[in-house]
């Protein structure tokens, strides 16, 4: 039985770098606060919305828990927390604490968090923050995500990802339909403020490559200048000059 090659089309560009391998803190749960706590009385501040917090002990309905900013303890219910998965993913969340959150002075245009949807158990909601000029509850856009019954999921019926990760990767480089392009994920006080502490890589952007345009001098070229901006890195530069160099003798069209 024979093999069925895959064409793969994209116009989005080309990483110089590869990516990095997702952080393992990324991947495990965190709680966050759905409240400032308390809200009124003349009492010490014991957590702030929007923060992680230190779980002590979850007795279920209720929970001890430690404030990453305030450093006090404190015994309150479930509810008013969050748990968070990669970062963006919220459970136990509502529409209404979403908008709360996204609408602290630390998002900025295009935040936002996916969560369990309140009307379908089996979808999930895309919240995204747009700063604009009206009113309170129109600046958060929410969007359903739906689930096929392979585990594919999608906004848009002609564009489907395999998991919620593809998706926020995709709508991360373009809006394609949404309000705007996703930024960051929804600010969380305690953990975005040590990561802002460390230096941030830099990924160099290029224009994805049109291979038509390469020349044989390009590919070749052994050394490269600080002014020298080949879209050809030295790494596909030596892998294809082997492959040359191997099967020499053949009729390559590689000059134009």
């Amino acid at each position: 039985m024979g093999t069925c090659p895959i064409r793969c089309q994209s116009n989005l560009t080309v990483l110089e770098n590869p990516r990095e391998p997702v952080s393992s803190a990324l991947q495990e749960s965190m709680t966050v606060s759905l409240r400032t706590y308390p809200a009124f009385g003349r009492a010490e501040l014991t957590m702030c919305i929007g923060e992680r917090l230190t779980v002590i002990s979850d007795d279920g309905d209720f929970m001890m828990v430690r404030s990453t900013t305030t450093g006090r303890e404190s015994y309150i219910p479930t509810n008013y927390t969050a748990k968070v998965t990669h970062r963006w993913l919220f459970t136990g969340i509502s529409r209404y604490k979403t908008v709360e959150l996204l609408m602290q002075p630390n998002n900025q245009n295009g935040a936002f968090l996916i969560r369990e949807s309140e009307t379908n158990r089996d979808c999930y909601s895309l919240s995204v923050l747009r700063r604009t000029h009206s009113s309170y509850l129109d600046c958060v856009k929410h969007y359903r995500i739906s689930r096929l019954q392979n585990g594919w999921v999608f906004i848009s019926p002609g564009l489907t990802f395999p998991s919620l990760h593809h998706l926020v990767e995709h709508y991360s480089e373009v809006a394609d339909g949404l309000c705007c392009r996703l930024t960051e994920p929804c600010f969380i006080q305690g953990f975005d403020n040590a990561r802002e502490a460390r230096p941030i890589p830099t990924t160099v952007r290029r224009p994805t490559i049109n291979w038509k345009d390469i020349s044989r001098s390009v590919i070749l070229k052994r050394k490269r200048t600080e002014s020298d901006n080949s879209l050809v890195s030295e790494g596909l530069r030596e892998a294809i000059t082997s492959y040359l160099q191997m099967t020499e003798g053949n009729d390559h069209s590689w000059d134009t």
